[in-house]
C-alpha cells in the first residue's frame, strides 16, 4: 500500500472510530488494512 493510501486510512480509523491517534500510527500496513476493512468496507453479504 502507499504511503498516502496508508495515512488516509489512518486518518479515516482515528477519525470515525474509538482508536487512539497513537495506537493507530503505531499500527502495521497489515493492521491498518484489516480494520479499515472490518470497520468501513462493505461487502455484498452486508446488503442482503
Amino acid at each position: 500500500m502507499s504511503q498516502m493510501e496508508k495515512n488516509n486510512k489512518m486518518e479515516h480509523l482515528w477519525e470515525k472510530t474509538n482508536f487512539q491517534r497513537e495506537d493507530v500510527l503505531r499500527m502495521t500496513d497489515e493492521e491498518v488494512e484489516y480494520f479499515h476493512w472490518l470497520y468501513f468496507e462493505e461487502s455484498v453479504y452486508d446488503l442482503m
